[in-house]
């Protein structure tokens, strides 16, 4: 099993990011995907079908025969998803290929947890700015936890699991001490 999620990770993280990207214009487009890689899962899951994935036929016949199949349910892009792998020989790989897709949806999906200790109580105009570069730095959702120390003097330190950014005075003198010790 791990063979194919090798095989199927990098053709659904193509996918993910290629949806993600459009979901900037169409909200919708993670969803789509979602449901164009189940359909094609599942036509490749038959097994009449997984047969006929494992003969010699062309790439190409190969291809014609799956988007024919599913029909509507595939747009441009994923018929080109569909040629490509049918090329690569791992049209085979589909269902692995949706179960990471779906692994990475859930991913992107997740809030990150984020924890802002500043000096001063935050406005909510400070704390959505916080948000949003988070958002964007992450790439996903934040959940912001604001808590005051007012030992901080000025400024703030901003946590996640991966990182922290002390952008506090004390954190400041702290690292002037050390450069000075040196």
């Amino acid at each position: 099993m791990s063979e194919l999620t090798t095989i199927a990770r990098p053709y659904a993280k193509a996918a993910f990011d290629f949806a993600a990207e459009q979901s900037v214009t169409d909200k919708s487009a993670v969803e789509k995907w979602t449901e164009m890689l189940n359909f094609a899962a599942q036509v490749s899951e038959d097994d009449a079908m997984q047969d006929l994935l494992t003969s010699s036929l062309s790439a190409k016949k190969l291809a014609d025969i799956v988007i024919s199949i599913c029909g509507d349910q595939l747009d441009q892009y994923g018929q080109n998803l569909i040629r490509l792998m049918a090329e690569n020989k791992r049209l085979t790989v589909l269902p692995a290929v949706f179960e990471e897709f779906q692994h990475y949806v859930k991913e992107h999906q997740a809030k990150a947890e984020v924890d802002v200790v500043s000096a001063q109580p935050l406005s909510a105009a400070q704390q959505q700015k916080i948000a949003d570069a988070m958002e964007k730095r992450l790439a996903r959702k934040v959940k912001l936890n604001c808590s005051v120390d007012s030992t901080l003097i000025a400024g703030a330190v901003i946590r996640t699991d991966d990182f922290v950014i002390d952008g506090s005075s004390r954190g400041q003198l702290t690292r002037l001490a050390n450069e000075l010790q040196l």
